[in-house]
């Protein structure tokens, strides 16, 4: 979908209407799941790594798992995030009630999945829950949870940070045109004034 946007505007099509369509798809989609999905895997991976990676990558896994690719799976995402955060302006939600559920809807349907291979498998799919006592595995997702949204909620400012600049300048025009000081500085004459103008020179003239 990026790809194809990008080619788009690459050829000056992207402000027609299936341009449109996927840059509103693209941000969507970015926003509600990528970037708080993203955070949370990468977090959460190398915080439990650092406090016994046995709960989350055994050491048994390095046998079958080489290092390059673990961490292009729980590191390397996290800088693809912030790249593109430095790139692209995305200073607020484009659809925030749709984000919130692509938020929410995405950890449940993890946590349906996880859950369903325990009870079908009597297995967890990752070991830190096996060390849990029930009411600890429910405070623990609901960690999971609050993170994910948290994520979320805080990619907003954290990209202004980035492109405050541009909003600035933004701001600058608004206010210009507010003030009606437009074109660096130079005011256009407006209808009134040129009727102004017209009725002092008639008055004039007419004074002959």
């Amino acid at each position: 979908m990026s790809l194809v946007y990008d080619l788009m505007e690459w050829f000056d099509r992207h402000e027609t209407g299936l341009g449109r369509k996927l840059r509103f798809c693209r941000d969507v989609m970015f926003s509600g799941l990528v970037v708080p999905l993203t955070l949370f895997i990468s977090t959460m991976f190398w915080t439990l790594f650092w406090i016994d990676r046995e709960l989350v990558f055994p050491v048994v896994y390095d046998q079958l798992v080489p290092w390059w690719f673990n961490h292009c799976v729980h590191t390397n995402i996290a800088i693809v995030i912030l790249i593109e955060t430095i790139l692209q302006a995305r200073r607020h939600p484009t659809h925030y009630k749709l984000e919130l559920w692509l938020t929410g809807g995405a950890g449940v349907l993890y946590a349906i999945v996880y859950y369903s291979i325990f009870f079908f498998a009597h297995r967890w799919l990752y070991a830190v829950f096996g060390i849990m006592t029930w009411w600890q595995v429910c405070l623990y997702q609901i960690l999971i949870w609050t993170s994910t949204f948290v994520f979320y909620y805080i990619q907003f400012p954290i990209n202004r940070i980035f492109h405050r600049e541009e909003v600035e300048d933004q701001k600058q025009v608004v206010q210009e045109q507010k003030s009606g000081i437009q074109n660096g500085g130079f005011t256009e004459q407006t209808n009134d004034s040129v009727l102004k103008h017209r009725s002092k020179n008639h008055i004039e003239s007419s004074s002959f």
